[in-house]
């Protein structure tokens, strides 16, 4: 596969990752839903890498995504149980804009002038679907500030496994997984964050999801501009809404609508 429909697929499973976890987080600490996500993704690779081999020239890059990715992961999650998913979700999408400046100004990246149009379309679609008519609640404006904290720790984890990914992908994601489980697990038993074992499967399909897409991710990177995979990757919000909106019945005002249809209007632009 290619870089755009990996980056695509990254998007789908974060996307669907990020609602559950939100879900979650409604009733388990966010802590508890992160360090059990992220544990499951340590197993998942380990197994993975027995067959594919690692490189350990992609552990230093896979670190560092790891250090961030706490950070991201705890500021996310604890946003998604306190805001509303339609906006949380986008606003952490602006993570992309960190690895597409990585991209331009560091490695000299230059897409065209076509998918500059559909950067500039997703991003926009992303602020559209990100707006809230009216006063915002305590907890809402808590989760907005969050979400953005969420977005810059994201985007520098994606830069990091970018790097990783000039080894070898997988090696960097298992590497960023190794890093943060054991500190999530130490801010768990610090917490005394619990869960009925029943509910541990659960959260750590949650996590599955999430390493998937960041492996996709991660892969993706090596087969196209990393200014381009970072934004067709930070097109998750649209699952997210999407299933929010079926599922929980989160209903968006027009302009969020725009949002999300001016940011699906610049996937095949960006593809292009």
């Amino acid at each position: 596969m290619t870089g755009a429909p990996l980056a695509l697929l990254a998007s789908l499973l974060w996307g669907t990752a990020d609602f559950l976890a939100g879900r979650a987080s409604r009733t388990y600490q966010a802590v508890l839903v992160a360090a059990v996500g992220q544990g499951a993704g340590v197993i998942a690779l380990a197994i993975v890498l027995l067959f594919h081999g690692a490189d350990s020239g992609a552990f230093g890059p896979g670190a560092l995504a790891g250090v961030a990715s706490i950070v991201g992961v705890l500021s996310f999650y604890r946003a998604l149980g306190l805001g509303t998913m339609s906006i949380v979700a986008p606003v952490t999408a602006t993570c992309a804009i960190v690895p597409v400046a990585a991209g331009v100004i560091l490695d000299g990246e230059r897409p065209g002038a076509l998918q500059w149009i559909g950067i500039i379309a997703a991003l926009g679609g992303v602020a559209l679907a990100s707006l809230e008519p009216g006063g915002a609640a305590a907890d809402a404006k808590k989760a907005l500030q969050l979400a953005l904290v969420a977005a810059v720790a994201i985007g520098l984890s994606l830069v990091a496994l970018d790097k990783a990914a000039d080894h070898d992908a997988l090696s960097g994601v298992w590497m960023s997984r190794i890093v943060s489980t054991p500190v999530l697990a130490l801010l768990v038993l610090k917490a005394k964050a619990r869960a009925p074992l029943r509910e541990l499967p659960k959260l750590g399909a949650i996590g599955l999801l999430d390493t998937g897409a960041n492996s996709a991710f991660a892969i993706a990177t090596t087969g196209g501009l990393l200014s381009l995979i970072a934004v067709l990757g930070g097109l998750f919000p649209i699952v997210t809404v999407a299933l929010a909106y079926f599922l929980l019945h989160e209903r968006l005002q027009p302009t969020q609508r725009v949002g999300v249809i001016l940011a699906l209007a610049g996937i095949p632009l960006i593809s292009a």
